[in-house]
């Protein structure tokens, strides 16, 4: 994929897109576009995560156990970011990624993410907002499912 194309599929990410083509263009820019051919491991849960990847073609199995588990786990799509949470701090993977089919992905390293937020302030503050609407939706989320399933157990 050239610049461009590397631009217009970061684009399409929720995360990324409130950010601006500015600050894409800098991840663009940085990001290492990489083949994962098919049953190849990206990474195994318990990796240190220094990074996401958005998956830009072909198919990524994010399995629970380990990579030659038959249990073909959920799958990640073309547009889909894996390991959003380490592009901010540092943590493990909680799962294995497996190539389900040759995949080309972008790894985007945490330092450069950090480095483009620094330097781009007001798409920091707009990811802040967009974060910050996502934990209210899913706090909301919980509190409905709490209130259905304590209605389920008065039964």
């Amino acid at each position: 994929m050239g610049f461009d194309e590397d631009i217009a599929v970061l684009e399409r990410v929720p995360t990324f897109a409130v950010l601006g083509r500015d600050a894409l263009r800098i991840l663009a820019i940085g990001a290492e576009s990489r083949f994962v051919a098919k049953g190849e491991v990206l990474f195994a849960a318990g990796d240190v995560a220094d990074g996401g990847y958005l998956v830009q073609e072909g198919l990524i199995a994010l399995k629970d156990g380990p990579p030659e588990s038959q249990d073909t786990g959920t799958l990640a799509r073309p547009g889909t970011l894996i390991g959003e949470f380490a592009l901010l701090k540092e943590t493990v993977r909680p799962v294995t990624a497996v190539a389900a089919e040759s995949s080309r992905v972008l790894r985007i390293a945490r330092t450069l993410f950090v480095k483009m937020l620094e330097g781009y302030p007001d798409a920091a503050q707009r990811l802040r907002g967009h974060l910050a609407a996502r934990a209210t939706r899913v706090a909301e989320d919980m509190r409905r499912l709490g209130v259905l399933l304590d209605a389920q157990g008065r039964r």
